[in-house]
Protein backbone atom coordinates (compact mmCIF):
# COMPACT_ATOMS: atom_id res chain seq x y z
CA UNK A 1 0.00 0.00 0.00
CA UNK A 2 1.47 3.16 -0.97
CA UNK A 3 2.25 5.81 1.59
CA UNK A 4 -0.45 8.86 1.69
CA UNK A 5 0.25 12.32 1.22
CA UNK A 6 -0.95 14.29 4.39
CA UNK A 7 -0.25 17.64 2.63
CA UNK A 8 -3.49 16.54 0.15
CA UNK A 9 -6.33 18.94 1.23
CA UNK A 10 -10.25 18.58 -0.18
CA UNK A 11 -13.28 20.52 1.07
CA UNK A 12 -15.32 19.40 3.92
CA UNK A 13 -18.49 21.11 6.25
CA UNK A 14 -18.24 19.33 9.38
CA UNK A 15 -16.22 17.08 11.24
CA UNK A 16 -18.23 15.22 13.73
CA UNK A 17 -16.66 13.34 16.98
CA UNK A 18 -18.92 10.79 18.80
CA UNK A 19 -21.35 9.69 16.61
CA UNK A 20 -23.01 6.05 16.90
CA UNK A 21 -25.16 6.33 13.97
CA UNK A 22 -22.68 6.00 11.10
CA UNK A 23 -20.90 2.56 11.22
CA UNK A 24 -19.88 0.20 14.01
CA UNK A 25 -18.74 1.63 17.45
CA UNK A 26 -17.98 5.19 18.16
CA UNK A 27 -16.93 7.02 15.35
CA UNK A 28 -15.96 10.53 13.79
CA UNK A 29 -17.25 11.52 10.72
CA UNK A 30 -15.68 13.53 8.34
CA UNK A 31 -18.12 15.48 5.65
CA UNK A 32 -17.26 16.15 2.26
CA UNK A 33 -18.83 18.74 0.29
CA UNK A 34 -20.32 18.11 -3.16
CA UNK A 35 -22.77 15.80 -3.91
CA UNK A 36 -24.09 14.96 -7.80
CA UNK A 37 -27.52 14.16 -6.39
CA UNK A 38 -29.77 16.53 -5.72
CA UNK A 39 -33.04 14.30 -3.30
CA UNK A 40 -35.82 16.32 -3.22
CA UNK A 41 -35.69 16.38 0.58
CA UNK A 42 -31.70 16.57 1.33
CA UNK A 43 -31.43 17.19 4.78
CA UNK A 44 -28.13 18.67 4.40
CA UNK A 45 -28.76 21.00 1.67
CA UNK A 46 -25.46 22.80 2.19
CA UNK A 47 -23.52 19.71 1.15
CA UNK A 48 -24.77 19.70 -2.45
CA UNK A 49 -22.22 22.59 -4.00
CA UNK A 50 -18.29 21.20 -3.54
CA UNK A 51 -17.55 24.78 -2.88
CA UNK A 52 -17.61 27.34 0.01
CA UNK A 53 -20.73 28.80 0.58
CA UNK A 54 -22.40 31.63 2.43
CA UNK A 55 -25.45 31.53 4.78
CA UNK A 56 -27.87 34.34 6.01
CA UNK A 57 -29.94 34.26 8.95
CA UNK A 58 -32.55 36.90 8.17
CA UNK A 59 -33.46 36.36 11.86
CA UNK A 60 -30.40 38.17 12.36
CA UNK A 61 -29.72 40.35 9.75
CA UNK A 62 -30.14 44.42 10.41
CA UNK A 63 -29.67 44.89 7.05
CA UNK A 64 -27.05 47.53 7.14
CA UNK A 65 -25.63 46.48 3.66
CA UNK A 66 -22.78 46.58 4.66
CA UNK A 67 -21.76 42.85 3.29
CA UNK A 68 -22.89 44.34 -0.41
CA UNK A 69 -20.44 47.07 0.29
CA UNK A 70 -17.04 45.02 1.25
CA UNK A 71 -18.15 41.86 -1.40
CA UNK A 72 -15.08 41.62 -3.63
CA UNK A 73 -16.82 39.35 -6.07
CA UNK A 74 -20.36 41.70 -5.94
CA UNK A 75 -22.24 38.14 -5.21
CA UNK A 76 -24.40 39.61 -3.12
CA UNK A 77 -27.69 41.75 -3.49
CA UNK A 78 -30.56 42.81 -1.44
CA UNK A 79 -34.17 43.15 -1.52
CA UNK A 80 -36.46 44.84 1.28
CA UNK A 81 -36.90 41.90 2.84
CA UNK A 82 -33.24 39.48 2.57
CA UNK A 83 -30.28 39.23 1.10
CA UNK A 84 -29.42 36.94 -2.21
CA UNK A 85 -26.24 35.35 -2.14
CA UNK A 86 -25.42 33.82 -5.95
CA UNK A 87 -23.34 31.23 -5.53
CA UNK A 88 -22.01 31.31 -8.67
CA UNK A 89 -20.11 34.65 -8.00
CA UNK A 90 -19.42 33.85 -4.66
CA UNK A 91 -15.78 32.68 -4.07
CA UNK A 92 -15.89 32.20 -0.64
CA UNK A 93 -13.44 34.25 0.87
CA UNK A 94 -15.97 34.95 3.78
CA UNK A 95 -14.95 38.71 3.79
CA UNK A 96 -18.70 39.02 4.47
CA UNK A 97 -19.00 36.54 7.36
CA UNK A 98 -15.74 37.87 9.30
CA UNK A 99 -17.15 41.04 9.25
CA UNK A 100 -20.75 41.06 9.25
CA UNK A 101 -21.86 43.06 12.48
CA UNK A 102 -24.76 41.09 13.44
CA UNK A 103 -23.26 37.74 13.02
CA UNK A 104 -26.28 36.84 10.26
CA UNK A 105 -23.98 35.19 7.91
CA UNK A 106 -21.72 32.22 8.28
CA UNK A 107 -19.69 29.67 6.15
CA UNK A 108 -20.59 26.08 5.24
CA UNK A 109 -17.57 24.98 3.80
CA UNK A 110 -13.37 24.51 4.52
CA UNK A 111 -10.45 23.61 3.31
CA UNK A 112 -8.62 20.85 5.19
CA UNK A 113 -5.91 18.75 4.81
CA UNK A 114 -5.41 14.87 5.27
CA UNK A 115 -2.60 15.71 8.04
CA UNK A 116 -5.28 18.02 9.70
CA UNK A 117 -7.98 16.20 9.78
CA UNK A 118 -6.31 12.66 10.62
CA UNK A 119 -4.93 14.59 13.65
CA UNK A 120 -8.52 15.08 14.98
CA UNK A 121 -9.42 11.69 14.49
CA UNK A 122 -6.77 10.28 16.56
CA UNK A 123 -7.53 11.88 19.33
CA UNK A 124 -10.45 9.46 20.20
CA UNK A 125 -8.18 6.25 19.22
CA UNK A 126 -9.13 4.80 22.81
CA UNK A 127 -12.53 4.68 22.17
CA UNK A 128 -12.48 3.38 18.62
CA UNK A 129 -10.47 0.39 19.96
CA UNK A 130 -12.86 -0.13 22.91
CA UNK A 131 -15.96 -0.04 20.88
CA UNK A 132 -14.53 -1.20 17.46
CA UNK A 133 -15.32 2.34 15.76
CA UNK A 134 -13.47 4.56 13.53
CA UNK A 135 -13.37 6.71 11.00
CA UNK A 136 -16.32 7.49 8.34
CA UNK A 137 -16.37 9.56 5.11
CA UNK A 138 -19.70 10.87 4.51
CA UNK A 139 -21.04 14.16 2.45
CA UNK A 140 -22.52 15.35 0.37
CA UNK A 141 -21.04 12.16 -1.56
CA UNK A 142 -17.32 11.11 -0.56
CA UNK A 143 -16.45 9.98 -4.28
CA UNK A 144 -17.03 13.61 -5.78
CA UNK A 145 -13.21 14.18 -4.21
CA UNK A 146 -11.63 10.88 -4.96
CA UNK A 147 -8.02 12.23 -4.95
CA UNK A 148 -8.45 14.11 -1.03
CA UNK A 149 -10.66 10.94 0.20
CA UNK A 150 -8.25 8.12 -1.26
CA UNK A 151 -5.24 10.15 1.16
CA UNK A 152 -7.55 9.96 3.30
CA UNK A 153 -8.32 6.41 3.71
CA UNK A 154 -4.57 5.65 3.31
CA UNK A 155 -3.47 7.60 6.01
CA UNK A 156 -6.29 6.06 8.00
CA UNK A 157 -5.02 2.88 7.16
CA UNK A 158 -1.45 3.90 8.36
CA UNK A 159 -3.08 4.50 11.87
CA UNK A 160 -4.86 1.15 11.76
CA UNK A 161 -7.93 2.78 12.03
CA UNK A 162 -11.14 0.86 10.80
CA UNK A 163 -12.96 2.70 7.78
CA UNK A 164 -16.58 3.22 7.16
CA UNK A 165 -18.30 5.29 4.18
CA UNK A 166 -22.02 6.37 3.52
CA UNK A 167 -22.23 6.59 -0.34
CA UNK A 168 -24.56 7.71 -2.34
CA UNK A 169 -22.97 5.15 -5.23
CA UNK A 170 -23.26 7.37 -7.75
CA UNK A 171 -19.30 7.23 -9.11
CA UNK A 172 -17.72 5.96 -12.50
CA UNK A 173 -16.97 2.62 -12.01
CA UNK A 174 -12.86 3.50 -12.17
CA UNK A 175 -13.43 5.83 -9.38
CA UNK A 176 -15.73 3.13 -7.18
CA UNK A 177 -13.04 0.90 -7.84
CA UNK A 178 -9.87 2.62 -7.08
CA UNK A 179 -11.94 3.86 -3.77
CA UNK A 180 -13.89 0.76 -2.43
CA UNK A 181 -10.37 -1.15 -1.49
CA UNK A 182 -9.62 1.04 1.31
CA UNK A 183 -13.61 0.76 3.06
CA UNK A 184 -14.24 -1.82 5.57
CA UNK A 185 -17.83 -1.09 5.82
CA UNK A 186 -19.90 0.52 3.30
CA UNK A 187 -23.39 2.43 4.38
CA UNK A 188 -24.81 2.14 0.75
CA UNK A 189 -27.82 5.14 0.55
CA UNK A 190 -30.92 3.14 -1.66
CA UNK A 191 -32.97 6.29 -2.99
CA UNK A 192 -35.48 4.23 -4.84
CA UNK A 193 -35.74 0.63 -6.60
CA UNK A 194 -36.99 1.97 -9.98
CA UNK A 195 -34.52 3.64 -12.59
CA UNK A 196 -37.31 6.69 -13.34
CA UNK A 197 -38.57 7.00 -10.64
CA UNK A 198 -35.19 7.82 -8.58
CA UNK A 199 -34.42 10.00 -11.08
CA UNK A 200 -37.50 12.06 -10.50
CA UNK A 201 -36.83 12.24 -6.66
CA UNK A 202 -32.53 13.21 -6.95
CA UNK A 203 -32.15 14.10 -10.48
CA UNK A 204 -29.88 10.85 -11.74
CA UNK A 205 -31.24 7.14 -12.71
CA UNK A 206 -30.31 4.38 -10.28
CA UNK A 207 -28.31 2.09 -12.51
CA UNK A 208 -24.47 3.16 -12.31
CA UNK A 209 -25.47 3.05 -8.12
CA UNK A 210 -26.58 -0.16 -8.36
CA UNK A 211 -24.21 -1.65 -10.64
CA UNK A 212 -21.31 -0.11 -7.69
CA UNK A 213 -23.70 -1.52 -5.13
CA UNK A 214 -23.58 -4.78 -6.34
CA UNK A 215 -19.49 -4.86 -7.61
CA UNK A 216 -19.24 -4.01 -3.54
CA UNK A 217 -21.45 -7.30 -2.69
CA UNK A 218 -19.10 -9.48 -5.42
CA UNK A 219 -15.88 -8.09 -3.86
CA UNK A 220 -17.04 -9.40 -0.82
CA UNK A 221 -17.46 -5.95 1.30
CA UNK A 222 -19.64 -5.40 4.25
CA UNK A 223 -22.30 -3.71 3.36
CA UNK A 224 -25.23 -1.98 4.69
CA UNK A 225 -28.10 -0.72 2.41
CA UNK A 226 -29.65 2.25 4.16
CA UNK A 227 -33.12 3.26 2.67
CA UNK A 228 -34.86 6.81 3.58
CA UNK A 229 -38.41 6.73 4.10
CA UNK A 230 -39.88 9.10 1.66
CA UNK A 231 -43.84 10.16 1.71
CA UNK A 232 -45.11 9.91 -1.83
CA UNK A 233 -41.58 8.74 -3.37
CA UNK A 234 -40.99 5.35 -2.01
CA UNK A 235 -43.07 4.27 1.02
CA UNK A 236 -45.75 2.37 -0.27
CA UNK A 237 -46.10 -1.30 0.34
CA UNK A 238 -45.23 -2.13 -3.89
CA UNK A 239 -41.98 0.16 -2.77
CA UNK A 240 -40.94 -2.09 0.27
CA UNK A 241 -41.71 -5.45 -1.68
CA UNK A 242 -39.36 -4.14 -4.83
CA UNK A 243 -37.13 -2.82 -2.65
CA UNK A 244 -36.53 -6.33 -1.26
CA UNK A 245 -36.65 -8.16 -4.07
CA UNK A 246 -33.56 -5.92 -5.70
CA UNK A 247 -31.33 -6.90 -2.40
CA UNK A 248 -32.34 -10.40 -2.71
CA UNK A 249 -31.57 -10.32 -6.04
CA UNK A 250 -28.05 -8.53 -5.19
CA UNK A 251 -27.26 -11.09 -2.46
CA UNK A 252 -28.29 -8.83 0.80
CA UNK A 253 -30.25 -9.56 3.73
CA UNK A 254 -30.24 -7.14 5.36
CA UNK A 255 -31.21 -2.88 5.50
CA UNK A 256 -31.53 -0.36 7.61
CA UNK A 257 -34.46 1.98 7.38
CA UNK A 258 -34.17 5.68 7.59
CA UNK A 259 -37.37 7.46 8.47
CA UNK A 260 -38.40 10.86 6.68
CA UNK A 261 -37.68 13.82 9.05
CA UNK A 262 -37.59 17.67 8.85
CA UNK A 263 -34.23 18.41 10.64
CA UNK A 264 -32.86 20.16 7.52
CA UNK A 265 -35.32 22.41 6.81
CA UNK A 266 -34.08 25.29 7.87
CA UNK A 267 -31.13 25.45 6.01
CA UNK A 268 -32.73 25.85 3.13
CA UNK A 269 -34.10 29.12 4.69
CA UNK A 270 -30.24 30.08 5.42
CA UNK A 271 -29.51 29.45 1.59
CA UNK A 272 -32.40 31.34 0.26
CA UNK A 273 -33.68 27.98 -1.74
CA UNK A 274 -36.47 26.75 -1.45
CA UNK A 275 -37.78 23.37 0.12
CA UNK A 276 -40.54 21.08 -1.46
CA UNK A 277 -41.03 19.13 1.86
CA UNK A 278 -41.54 21.94 3.47
CA UNK A 279 -45.46 21.08 4.85
CA UNK A 280 -44.95 17.04 4.91
CA UNK A 281 -44.89 15.61 8.09
CA UNK A 282 -42.31 13.49 9.12
CA UNK A 283 -42.44 9.95 9.54
CA UNK A 284 -42.36 7.66 12.70
CA UNK A 285 -41.10 4.09 13.40
CA UNK A 286 -44.50 3.20 14.63
CA UNK A 287 -46.18 4.17 11.25
CA UNK A 288 -43.88 2.18 9.65
CA UNK A 289 -43.84 -1.38 10.86
CA UNK A 290 -46.38 -2.64 7.70
CA UNK A 291 -43.59 -1.43 6.11
CA UNK A 292 -40.78 -2.96 7.38
CA UNK A 293 -43.00 -6.22 8.03
CA UNK A 294 -42.84 -6.59 4.01
CA UNK A 295 -39.23 -6.54 3.99
CA UNK A 296 -39.26 -9.51 6.47
CA UNK A 297 -41.88 -11.86 4.95
CA UNK A 298 -39.47 -11.50 1.98
CA UNK A 299 -36.46 -12.53 4.15
CA UNK A 300 -34.76 -9.35 4.89
CA UNK A 301 -33.55 -8.07 8.00
CA UNK A 302 -35.00 -4.18 7.99
CA UNK A 303 -34.41 -2.77 11.50
CA UNK A 304 -34.52 1.62 12.04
Amino acid sequence: MKKADKNKTGIVFNVQKFSVNDGPGIRTVVFFKGCPLRCRWCSNPESQLPKIQILHDSKKCIHCLHCIQICPAKAITATEKTLHINSTLCTGCKTCAMQCPAKALETAGEVKSVNEIINTVIQDRVFYEESGGGITLSGGEFLTQPDFAEELLLAAKEENLHTCCETTGFARAEIFDRIIPYIDYVLFDMKHWAAEKHKNGTGVSNELILANLKHAVQLQKTVLPRIPVIPDFNNSPEDAANFARLLREIGIDQCQLLPFHQFGENKYNLLDKPYEYANVPALHREELEDYRNIFLQHGINAFF
